[in-house]
């Protein structure tokens, strides 16, 4: 290791937090030694091996002897933005969205995480009445700005502009005081085993506690996000009480969700 690094902090990390490092690692060295990241994280070479295992299987890393090699490309521009999301399986979105939106009934108590799919559901908000919508999203507040019987409360906190959605412990204790009936979820990946997945811890971390208060949890996401895996866990599979996606979902992944117990409603293009 380079002489110059700061000392770690030794304070225990969860496993999380030291796959983040790793990736911050490869990022800027374009390399990776089993040995040494034992050493700065005070941890076993058989755990640092599992971690490069797991960057491997997403795409991040190729494991090599000894260590481990950045895949390119891998940057913070790997994950997209809102505005390029935005243009991604549009009519899919807006036919998923319309589902959803249906559900949303009179004095129900929602929330809409922050993505494009849950803005086309808010865009469809504007004759909703006696609804009360919490949200993390800029996007999806702005576009329930014209929505007159919509009470419309923000989680307020940190702003990640990459995806307009706020994060941090205010973000976090805005939830917890509130019960809703249902919280309807964007997703960056799902996979039957590994269950739902973002790229982002801080988006993670309120996306689950966003789990812990409502009622029901509604997925809501096209058939391009299943069988991947982001690096950051949301929830298991399990948990999920419905999924509307598209009719072009791989069949054993529509098998194994009502396998599951998962409600799935299928929309057309």
């Amino acid at each position: 290791m380079n002489n110059s690094e700061p000392i770690p902090d030794k304070r225990i990390i969860g496993t999380s937090e030291r796959r983040e490092q790793i990736i911050q690692r490869l990022r800027q060295q374009g390399s990776v030694q089993v040995n040494d990241l034992s050493a700065y994280f005070s941890v076993s070479t058989v755990t640092i091996r599992n971690d490069l295992a797991f960057l491997e299987k997403q795409g991040i890393a190729v494991r090599a002897y000894g260590g481990a090699l950045v895949c390119e490309p891998l940057n913070p521009a790997s994950e997209p933005s809102v505005e390029d999301k935005s243009t991604l399986n549009t009519s899919l979105k807006r036919s998923i969205a319309r589902v959803a939106a249906d559900l949303i009934k009179p004095g129900h108590r929602v929330i809409l995480d922050s993505g494009t799919t849950t803005y086309e559901i808010a865009r469809l908000m504007r004759q909703h009445q006696e609804v009360i919508v919490m949200t993390n999203g800029m996007n999806v507040a702005n576009a329930l700005l014209e929505a007159k019987g919509v009470e419309l409360l923000m989680t307020g906190g940190h702003l990640r502009r990459q995806s307009q959605s706020f994060y941090g412990e205010q973000a976090d204790q805005s939830l917890q005081n509130y019960h809703f009936d249902m919280l309807f979820l964007g997703v960056d990946a799902i996979d039957l085993e590994r269950g739902v997945s973002t790229h982002n811890e801080d988006e993670a971390r309120i996306n689950r506690r966003m789990c812990e208060v409502a009622e029901r949890i509604i997925v809501v996401t096209d058939s391009s996000k299943f069988n991947r895996s982001s690096l950051h866990k949301i929830i298991d599979t399990q948990r999920i009480h419905m999924v509307i996606t598209d009719s072009e979902i791989a069949p054993e992944s529509l098998e194994g969700l009502r396998r599951s117990g998962v409600q799935v409603v299928l929309v057309g293009n």
